[in-house]
């Protein structure tokens, strides 16, 4: 399953700065001025999983129960200089991160680089609108108030971006599909973004199609400075925005590029470290990514063998065959059972074969709903 984030926001602003992060490479020019992304840079970033190191080891290891919970200084340790020789390969699930241009106001009528780019959000499943909340006289703003102003900027442009696409799509001669459009215009014209309108089934449908800009789930990156980069400073900033720009605070994550692009250059250790000394138990791109798992209700599955131990990501409804078929579109056909172990059960007992001693791995059928951390073995027919 593919999960793309869009990083939008107005230029100078932060996002190439995340974006060169998040990758941990410098792949995207980050310049102090205006339009210095002329093409959407595109990464695929691997999702941070401290459970796949815990299944190698028991894995390679045959090693015997190891609760409590490894901490995660335990796991930085243990990774510090990499997989372990004989270790099975590790492969996460990836997202996608694409660093779009950034827009100015008029965009959707070809001002700044224009509607080119809200063609490449229009390919991504989340967006990510980068919200510039530091102050510093050396970075220039362009067309920048202030942070609502800001944010209601980039709102406008997906807003009238939708609606020329309504207005092409009104060309259909079905009048149920029109009514359907004309409603949505209507709310779209007072200001109103697709994902904050209550469709119904039908109408879900009928504009899924379209791929309209401001249905797609969106999170709001507040940019701070690395003075308000503690958790202490980040409780104050979710209440302070919270209440400026009106929206829920599940909705926001904060984060201060500066430092994650310095912890981007550390090993495991030292991030660990850094992020401690700043009162944080994670880096802002494992809180990115598990925002953006969690706006679209997706899981990780887990496999562990000796060829490689890796986690897929299926959406949170999905039964064991739709899992399967993750893995390889035959396996939906040639589904016989799932052997399904949780996996604080599996580094309990110390893998799969004592699982299976002590009655903790069992055996489920087409229909069974996923668990987010189940590790699984696909029993496959020829």
């Amino acid at each position: 399953m593919n999960l793309s984030v869009g990083i939008v926001g107005l230029p100078n602003v932060g996002k190439s700065t995340l974006f060169n992060a998040l990758l941990k490479k410098q792949q995207a020019l980050a310049a102090n001025y205006p339009f210095t992304t002329i093409e959407p840079n595109i990464g695929v970033v691997p999702v941070p999983d401290a459970r796949l190191t815990t299944l190698a080891e028991i894995v390679a290891t045959k090693e015997l129960p190891l609760i409590p919970l490894p901490s995660r200084e335990r796991v930085s340790r243990r990774t510090s200089g990499g997989v372990r020789e004989g270790w099975p390969p590790l492969k996460p699930a990836t997202v996608e991160f694409v660093d779009i241009a950034g827009l100015v106001k008029g965009a959707s009528d070809g001002a700044g680089l224009g509607n080119k780019f809200l063609s490449h959000i229009r390919e991504t499943k989340v967006i990510a609108h980068v919200v510039r909340a530091f102050e510093d006289p050396d970075v220039m703003r362009e067309g920048s108030m202030g942070v609502k102003e800001d944010y209601e900027t980039i709102q406008t442009e997906l807003i009238l971006s939708d609606l020329q696409v309504l207005e092409r799509a009104k060309k259909s001669k079905d009048r149920q599909l029109l009514s359907i459009l004309s409603s949505i215009e209507s709310k779209l014209n007072q200001g109103i973004a697709v994902r904050n309108i209550e469709l119904t089934d039908e109408e879900q449908e009928a504009t899924q199609g379209l791929f309209l800009l401001s249905a797609k789930p969106e999170i709001v990156v507040l940019n701070v400075s690395e003075e308000d980069y503690s958790q202490e400073r980040m409780e104050e900033t979710y209440y302070q925005y919270t209440n400026i720009l009106a929206l829920p605070r599940e909705n926001f994550v904060v984060i201060c590029a500066k430092i994650e692009s310095e912890l981007a250059g550390l090993s495991e250790e030292e991030q660990t470290q850094y992020l401690q000394e700043l009162g944080l138990q994670e880096s802002g791109l494992e809180r990115l990514i598990k925002k953006a798992y969690d706006m679209l209700g997706l899981i990780s599955f887990l496999t562990a063998g000796e060829k490689e131990v890796r986690a897929w990501t299926v959406r949170k409804s999905a039964s064991a065959v739709e899992a399967a078929g993750e893995i390889h579109t035959d396996f939906m056909k040639r589904f016989i059972k799932a052997e399904v172990i949780s996996f604080d059960d599996y580094i309990a007992v110390g893998g799969r074969k004592k699982a299976r001693e002590v009655g903790k791995a069992r055996l489920e059928g087409k229909d069974y709903i996923v668990q987010d951390g189940d590790v699984i073995e696909f029993k496959i027919g020829s």
